[in-house]
């Protein structure tokens, strides 16, 4: 039996569950029963345990059992009867003795809530449009330049930009401190390994030169021992080069993959790769605008438990990627209080978007799935293995419909409102200052 459902606070419900007495204790009977049929004990044989020693060693954890199957299924009953979709898991409360032979439990919980999709007809939003230029794939070809710069050995005083070996030791007070000591350190000046007045400090040195210099350690700084503290470091320059980036010639492009050589393929492979960022950036950008349009005209309430359940998810995420990163997770203050924005953004996303997938019986096709596979495989080595891999699992091919079905809300979405190409810089799009 179960009593009216109180609406409480925002998407909260509740409503009384009465168990009869008697039908709890015929089932405590019935499976105490089974029970001694078969447990074995040593010194009885199987079936001929005596009821009596079988309800002192079990009784207390059947009744429990018997009272929570109860329980749940009178909360199915009675959300099944009522339609109500329920968020979450509830939470159950034995309310006070009842004179009457029931026993007496309160069920709180929250149900999902009622979804308005806003009225797009007069939304119009914003696409970049980029044109790749000359420029940025000069720009592109100096990036990959820099990445293959070698270093050859000078006798001069040290620059920005050099590679340099020292040894150093530091000082607070006049005595070592953690961490404030290395030997045969190489470190490319100006690169930001190292404190900025470290750096500098080292522009000027010559080879077997030693020198002392103070550096201030910011307040902000990661070692709170050392924050704001005045430090002197006694370092020796052992060794200086100097960088020397490769010619872009037909060496370079055979070294880049172009067998022939031909610099015109190489900027050609450049601009299709650019191209090819370019129309995802876009991508993800016009997806991005839909989705803060989808939240901004809609109105729905977020379930708490909801919003909960996935500011700790967000939160062990966040902890296993500073794990996998070699750092201690401990160490670092992450509550799921930090990420409740984050967490309700997310949930009421997801609510509009299974909303609208139900609302125009929107389908994630199979070669839509199949794209968007091969899309994340073409950045692995082994296309084909992480593609095998995809299809291996129930989990990751549910991601992939998942965003295949995102795609198709956006193509509706974009089919509703005023989409208007606005002329982009590459640099812009892809936010390079």
């Amino acid at each position: 039996m179960a009593s009216i459902i109180e609406n409480l606070e925002g998407l909260e419900r509740r409503f009384d569950i009465l168990i009869s007495s008697d039908q709890i204790q015929n089932e405590i009977e019935k499976r105490l029963r089974l029970l001694s049929k078969t447990t074995k004990l040593h010194g009885f044989r199987p079936g001929k345990i005596p009821l009596k020693m079988i309800t002192q060693m079990y009784g207390t954890q059947v009744q429990q059992d018997v009272l929570n199957d109860a329980v749940h299924k009178e909360f199915r009953d009675v959300v099944k009867n009522h339609n109500l979709r329920v968020a979450g898991y509830p939470r159950f409360e034995v309310k006070s003795p009842n004179s009457e032979g029931f026993f007496s439990f309160s069920a709180t919980f929250e149900v999902y809530p009622e979804i308005i999709i806003g009225d797009f007809s007069q939304q119009s939003l914003e696409r970049p449009n980029v044109i790749v230029a000359d420029a940025d794939i000069d720009k592109t070809l100096e990036m990959v330049r820099k990445q293959h710069v070698v270093y050859k050995s000078v006798q001069r005083q040290a620059m920005k930009g050099d590679k340099v070996k020292f040894d150093y030791t530091g000082f607070i007070d006049g005595s070592e401190f953690a961490g404030g000591k290395g030997n045969d350190i190489q470190l490319v000046i100006g690169s930001g390994r190292f404190l900025k007045d470290f750096e500098t400090a080292l522009i000027g040195m010559e080879v077997g030169e030693n020198k002392s210099f103070e550096v201030v350690f910011p307040e902000d700084y990661h070692g709170k021992d050392l924050a704001g503290k005045t430090a002197t470091f006694e370092a020796k320059l052992k060794e200086i080069e100097e960088p020397e980036l490769p010619p872009i010639d037909a060496g370079f492009a055979k070294e880049l993959g172009i067998k022939d050589g031909d610099l015109n393929k190489l900027r050609e492979g450049i601009q299709q790769d650019l191209e090819r960022e370019v129309a995802k950036r876009i991508k993800s950008k016009v997806k991005e605008q839909v989705m803060q349009l989808l939240l901004d005209t809609a109105q729905l309430m977020a379930p708490t438990v909801l919003i909960n359940q996935e500011a700790e998810r967000l939160m062990q995420d966040a902890k296993n990627n500073l794990e996998a990163r070699g750092m201690n997770a401990n160490q670092i203050p992450l509550t799921s209080d930090s990420f409740k924005e984050k967490a309700e953004y997310r949930v009421k996303l997801g609510l509009i978007l299974a909303e609208l997938v139900k609302m125009h019986a929107l389908k994630a096709s199979p070669e839509q799935v199949r794209t968007i596979i091969e899309e994340v495989a073409q950045s692995y080595e082994n296309p084909e293995q992480v593609i095998k891999w995809h299809y291996a699992s129930s989990d990751r091919m549910q991601e992939a419909e998942s965003l295949a079905l995102e795609e198709n809300v956006v193509s509706w979405v974009l089919s509703k409102i005023n989409l208007v190409d606005k002329p982009s810089t590459f640099d812009d799009l892809m936010g390079i200052s």
